[in-house]
């Protein structure tokens, strides 16, 4: 019995490892070869200038705050003050999800309204196209904002 007891540890070490190793995360796939939104989608590829935030709140911004999707999944435009530069997953149900957001660091007398513009589309977790129009929902269908078509 003692003859066994070292090749059952054994045993047991190597289960063991398995088991930490299958416990991990998967690598992911590096994510300039992944897209991540189709090309085809109704929100890419068109420039979409801020309507309100919330239902029915207008701001006034130096420039009008505006973002564009491209193919690649990457996001651009500017909060009003600042340019915006992230990432962004359109998935099935109208699920949106901005992120790794990032924006120039100018200032602008109206520096709180943009980081309103900016806090909303980190907020927002579904969208509803409504001829030229979207609009951003908070994870508890709450409006967040809308978006205008640019022409």
């Amino acid at each position: 019995m003692i003859k066994t007891l070292p090749g059952r540890a054994l045993l047991l070490a190597l289960v063991a490892m398995s088991l930490a190793a299958c416990g991990g995360k998967p690598t992911e796939p590096a994510r300039q070869d992944q897209p991540r939104v189709s090309s085809d989608h109704p929100v890419v590829g068109q420039r979409w200038n801020l309507l309100l935030i919330g239902t029915n709140e207008r701001l006034s911004m130096p420039e009008t705050p505006y973002f564009v999707v491209s193919p690649d999944g990457r996001v651009t435009g500017s909060d009003g003050c600042n340019q915006i530069n992230g990432r962004v997953n359109l998935d099935g149900g109208n699920r949106i999800q901005f992120a790794e957001l990032g924006t120039t660091r100018r200032g602008c007398p109206q520096l709180d309204d943009a980081q309103r513009v900016t806090e909303m589309m980190e907020s927002a977790y579904r969208f509803l196209i409504d001829h030229d129009r979207l609009v951003f929902f908070g994870r508890d269908q709450r409006v967040l904002g809308g978006w205008r078509k640019a022409n």
